[in-house]
């Protein structure tokens, strides 16, 4: 998963081509790290459709406040450069697949 940083969001996300998946995070939540692997394994799964990217909130705390995003992790989906769906805290693997598919019928 290609990590994210407030110079390379607009390019990387906004203005991409094909939806896109960011997995806000700190290297010090512990729920963080347990979605980790998942996030992991919908890259792969979700690959060529979805790009999933992840962005840390210490290293770019004014793109994460102008984001609206008070808790982590959070997971925002952009299509077309607005945000279409959003995830806050840990969430399973299962379910994150069945939001995927609906925000990419959306």
């Amino acid at each position: 998963m290609k990590e994210l940083n407030s110079s390379n969001f607009s390019q990387e996300v906004l203005q991409s081509d094909m939806p896109v998946l960011v997995d806000f995070y700190a290297d010090w939540c512990v729920p963080c790290q347990m979605l980790a692997p998942v996030m992991q394994q919908l890259a792969e799964e979700f690959a060529g459709k979805v790009k999933i990217v992840k962005l840390n909130v210490d290293q770019a705390p004014e793109l994460v406040s102008s984001l609206g995003i008070d808790g982590i992790p959070a997971l925002l989906y952009f299509k077309n450069g607005q945000v279409k769906g959003a995830s806050v805290g840990f969430t399973h693997k299962e379910a994150l697949t069945r939001k995927l598919n609906e925000w990419e019928e959306s």
